[in-house]
């Protein structure tokens, strides 16, 4: 009964807070999106994939960097399905600073497969400098590193369902978020865009990224806005997760060992101890 009670509390508390949090309006609501990734036998689009990083080369790499992810990754198993000689080319009209030479002086030269993407700025700084005292992060691991609170009892659902897609969501949400008109006692400070799904408050300090039509798409998937959202968070996934598929793939065979291996511990000891007594 005390260990019964104890439980019910600690819901309880968890419950409050949880209410508490949401009413402090701390946390957006943020939609439940499907992805070709999600649950434990889900897989990534190859097709979403390499859609994703034409969006993110021709759209978002201006400002946001994906310094932990290397040309070489594009050709992976897991990955995008570039093929090798594809990634040489796409590693090939990137500029990468190297060096010293022999005579003590560094070099640009173009990129090459061993290589990561560089930053489009060469230093913090100068990355404010040119977004108005903004920061662009990184896009390498934000898919990860993002993530609105689901609440109470949402997340503990989400252990039992293994809903991990909390990132990929936040992204989709606050790139397809953005409103002209903020609502009546919001003041959306100089140089801001209102985005009520902003983690961080209800302005930031990126434009609108994305529009229709803006990225032409060849293989007749729907040039919108929605689709570019979709498709570049599903890429930063893979970025943040190159390992994905690999990770559920032992996962299932080790579950599968685990249930394998206990049966067999348990009819091995009905056959030796059942006329037994105890």
């Amino acid at each position: 009964m005390v260990k019964t009670a104890r439980a019910l509390v600690a819901v309880a508390a968890l419950a409050f807070s949880a209410t508490a949090f949401a009413a402090e309006g701390e946390a957006p609501h943020i939609e439940k999106q499907q992805w070709s990734f999600s649950g434990p036998f889900g897989t990534y689009d190859r097709a979403q994939l390499q859609r994703g990083f034409k969006i993110y080369k021709e759209v978002c790499s201006s400002c946001h960097a994906l310094k932990f992810v290397a040309f070489r990754n594009l050709a992976q198993p897991g990955g995008p399905g570039f093929t090798e000689e594809e990634a040489k080319v796409i590693a090939a009209e990137y500029t990468v600073t190297d060096g010293p030479n022999d005579e003590g002086d560094m070099y640009e030269r173009p990129a090459v497969l061993a290589d990561h993407f560089p930053s489009p700025f060469p230093n913090e700084q100068a990355a404010r400098a040119a977004n108005g005292g903004a920061y662009p992060p990184d896009f390498s691991l934000l898919a990860k590193a993002r993530a609105a609170h689901r609440g109470f009892p949402a997340f503990v659902f989400d252990a039992f369902t293994q809903y991990q897609e909390q990132g990929p969501d936040y992204i989709y949400a606050l790139l397809t978020g953005y409103e002209e008109e903020a609502p009546e006692g919001v003041e959306v400070p100089a140089g801001q865009y209102y985005n009520p799904h902003f983690l961080a408050g209800k302005t930031l300090a990126m434009a609108p990224p994305l529009s229709d039509e803006l990225v032409e798409y060849t293989d007749g998937t729907p040039m919108t806005v929605d689709q570019y959202a979709r498709d570049v968070s599903a890429f930063m996934m893979w970025a943040a997760e190159p390992k994905l598929e690999e990770r559920k793939k032992i996962g299932f065979r080790v579950m599968a060992f685990l249930v394998i291996f206990g049966s067999l511990l348990y009819f091995t000891k009905q056959k030796i101890w059942r006329k037994v007594d105890h």
